[in-house]
């Protein structure tokens, strides 16, 4: 019976009913009223009525971010991958091999 309690969908049902009564609880102490004069106005670096504000791009930057990703999960599994099983890193390194052979196919 212990053991059920720690179960994740029985600690998830736990930490929700916690904090649903802890968010009624405090709510009362929240901000009331109407919003302020400046609210829902733009702002970015301490300056307001920003005209030129520069939005980053980032997309070339995904393919490197994905094959560090991939990387070290490979690594991951490799390192993890109990001594009597040897097939499976050698099926995970091919995918992760594949993976970043399409990703920087153009």
């Amino acid at each position: 019976m212990k053991e059920a309690l720690y179960s994740p969908p029985i600690v998830f049902a736990l930490f929700l009913i916690f904090f649903t009564l802890a968010y009624r609880l405090f709510s009362k102490y929240s901000a009331q009223g109407k919003a302020g004069k400046h609210t829902y106005e733009s702002y970015a670096c301490g300056q307001r009525d920003v005209e030129n504000y520069v939005n980053p791009d980032y997309s070339n930057f995904f393919p490197y971010a994905f094959v560090f990703t991939v990387v070290h999960v490979l690594i991951l599994v490799v390192a993890t991958a109990p001594a009597d099983v040897q097939l499976l890193p050698v099926i995970y390194v091919v995918g992760g091999i594949l993976s970043i052979l399409i990703s920087f196919k153009r």
